[in-house]
């Protein structure tokens, strides 16, 4: 009797764990989006690095923490802080990719800090690859899923930074990429402009949308966006900054 009440007990350890496993993930996962509602992204980037010891492979906490990481090393004053996150970042996306290519978040999340990758690395050749990383997986993440807001602003953005290349990265893009890719403004417009519909509260979208069309000689266009921005409500860290700048923008315009 003894024996068979011990089995029963091992039996019942057994089957309750993943379900504790799973409250407690799911329960972490709760307080880092709180962290976030907070603006306390340091914070938050720590609680999904506690879920990523408990769940190495949670491409959740992987995308979340690639974003985050981005984020908070664009605000670095130090350039060497900036590369030291901007890594970090593109190592937990490599890891999402690894645990699920055919992913568009993992996707997303390479093309994203692969475009980080592009404002600290000073190797031409390797900066091309980012450059060339940033289509190419902005493309596999639109495939898989095209209605992903946020990968169509990654590609929006890569096609205005081809079209405005200058300089010693546009010399590098055409020895190492072979000639200046295929961008145009139209393209950046049109992804943006998908973004806002799928993305409604994503800031940094409508900012660079509205430079887009100011620069496309379209002011009526870049102005409706501006005003749209300067009402959008704080969500991030990094909200004050972009509606401040966009009001700056939009007061120039006027």
């Amino acid at each position: 009797m003894k024996h068979f009440f011990k089995v029963a007990i091992v039996l019942l350890a057994i089957f309750h764990f993943p379900l504790a496993y799973s409250q407690d993930i799911n329960v972490m996962f709760k307080e880092a989006d709180n962290l976030e509602i907070k603006l306390k992204e340091p914070e938050a980037l720590d609680k999904y690095k506690q879920i990523l010891v408990a769940d190495p492979n949670n491409i959740k906490a992987l995308v979340k923490a690639t974003e985050l990481s981005c984020s908070i090393g664009e605000r670095q004053p130090a350039k060497k802080d900036k590369q030291l996150y901007f890594q970090s970042a593109l190592a937990f996306a490599q890891r999402a990719i690894t645990a699920d290519a055919k992913n568009a978040d993992a996707n997303y999340a390479m093309a994203v800090a692969s475009g980080k990758m592009t404002e600290v690395e000073s190797e031409n050749k390797k900066l091309v690859a980012y450059v060339k990383d940033i289509k190419a997986y902005a493309d596999k993440a639109l495939a898989i899923n095209p209605n992903h807001g946020k990968a169509n602003y990654t590609l929006g953005k890569w096609n205005m930074e081809m079209v405005n290349l200058s300089g010693f990265k546009k010399a590098a893009v055409k020895l190492f990429y072979g000639g200046i890719p295929e961008a145009t403004t139209e393209s950046a417009i049109l992804y943006m402009e998908k973004c806002r519909a799928l993305e409604p509260y994503f800031m940094l979208n409508y900012l660079d949308l509205a430079k887009v069309y100011k620069q496309d000689s379209k002011p009526p266009k870049a102005i409706e966006v501006l005003q749209k921005l300067v009402k959008l409500p704080i969500r991030t860290p990094d909200d004050t900054a972009i509606k401040a700048e966009g009001q700056k923008l939009l007061d120039e315009m006027l």
